[in-house]
């Protein structure tokens, strides 16, 4: 009979086999990465192509030259590439980043071939007709001025041009007037320096066939396509951090504030980074960690709150972020500095750090479970520009670390004479 007054034993967990996947080069020089997982007959494409806002000479040139791929091809028109997706039961995506755009679609097995047909002629032979692109840019600016009016979306903008520079990709924001100078020509000129086989990786993942990876293998790897010659590179920035310790923001209106504190920090490539990991996670990471515990739960001030290090291609950034009622602003950033000042100068419990490693080896876990999942933490792993050990040594550092590092890594990094506090709101 089984004893149910009795709490079962909690086991550690001692490793994570993830799966790792078979990467070839295809003859025209783009490498493949084939996550073979999964028992339904779907597979995911993923298409990046290195070129994001990084690389743009025009605010919002590699947001719409990615977005306007389905807007029409020399084969089909918007409409018709919207109605074979629909009818064969696919789903796309186009999306970028800070250094990447990406495609990408999900297929079922057995219309991977017809569905294929249409992200390669989106791929290779899209021509920003003007009559969408007006339609998408309009749709896109209503969008932002909605945003713009939001003290999440301010406070967000003025952290980063405090930390960057304005003058820094990372800390440039376009304006209203930015969506109208963007032209069919502008983004021909961005697609046609970036868009092709010299630039570009592929992932699929699912349960993908001898026959699934022939065609991909085929449809975008036989030949090289696209100005496959033209050297890509990335223009390095200075970095230029406002010396203003408080950024403020004034929307007259706004029934709460926007608060972002954070300063410049270690990168993933730090040998710091793994754990100071569990040490952002025990400040802010999780939903019982020493913020949300003391701002939300004790005092109220918010419905939550998080801190994190925020990645980018030439820095880290520890940031901690929260909306709140105007009046309780000077308190949260008090007990903010409170928190760390803690850490700083107390030894984190045993118990809370095994609630932490518990907690963090079951969401590494959850993660990388699925094929899919597989697919974005591969896919994590390049453009973050890591090893394949990243996720052998993020293990390590959960099971291994101890409350006198963590100690130790507070009193390194939390840096209250360096916290920059920005804060979008109702002044008071």
């Amino acid at each position: 009979m089984l004893d149910r007054t009795t709490q079962p034993e909690v086991k550690a967990m001692e490793n994570i086999d993830i799966a790792v996947p078979r990467r070839k080069v295809m003859p025209n020089g783009i490498p493949l990465h084939v996550i073979e997982a999964g028992t339904q007959d779907v597979v995911r494409l993923d298409i990046l192509i290195g070129a994001g806002k990084w690389q743009q000479t025009q605010l919002l040139q590699a947001l719409f030259a990615n977005r306007m791929l389905r807007e029409g091809t020399k084969r089909f028109t918007s409409a018709q590439i919207a109605e074979k997706l629909d009818y064969y039961g696919s789903w796309l995506e186009l999306s970028s980043s800070m250094e990447y755009s990406y495609i990408t679609l999900y297929s079922l097995n057995k219309y991977f071939a017809s569905t294929l047909e249409i992200v390669e002629s989106m791929l290779k032979e899209p021509v920003f007709p003007e009559k969408e692109l007006k339609t998408v840019v309009d749709t896109n600016k209503q969008q932002f001025l909605v945003n713009s009016t939001k003290v999440d979306y301010m406070a967000q903008k003025s952290f980063a041009s405090s930390i960057f520079g304005n003058q820094h990709p990372c800390g440039r924001f376009a304006s209203a007037e930015d969506y109208d100078c963007i032209t069919s020509s502008c983004l021909k000129e961005f697609y046609d320096q970036y868009y092709h086989s010299g630039n570009c990786n592929i992932y699929i993942a699912g349960k993908v066939t001898d026959e699934i990876q022939k065609l991909v293998e085929y449809t975008f790897g036989n030949q090289s396509w696209g100005f496959a010659d033209r050297k890509i590179s990335l223009k390095p920035y200075s970095i230029n951090t406002t010396p203003d310790r408080r950024v403020f923001t004034e929307h007259s209106t706004a029934m709460q504030s926007s608060i972002k504190m954070g300063k410049v920090m270690i990168q993933r490539t730090h040998p710091d980074y793994y754990k100071m990991r569990v040490l952002m996670t025990i400040f802010g990471g999780y939903f019982g960690s020493r913020l949300m515990s003391n701002i939300r739960e004790d005092k109220g001030y918010t419905y939550g709150i998080s801190a994190g290090i925020a990645s980018y291609p030439d820095a880290g950034v520890f940031l901690v972020s929260t909306e709140a009622a105007n009046e309780y602003v000077e308190d949260i950033v008090k007990e903010v500095y409170h928190e760390m000042e803690i850490l700083q100068n107390q030894l984190v419990p045993e118990s809370e750090l095994n609630m932490v490693r518990n907690y963090m080896l079951g969401d590494m876990c959850r993660s990388y479970e699925g094929p899919f999942s597989l697919s974005d933490a591969w896919i994590f792993i390049q453009t973050s520009h890591l090893s394949d050990s990243y996720f052998a040594e993020s293990m390590k550092a959960v099971q291994s670390v101890t409350t006198q590092e963590l100690m130790a890594l507070a009193q390194k990094y939390f840096n209250k004479e360096k916290m920059i506090e920005v804060i979008a709101g109702k002044a008071l």
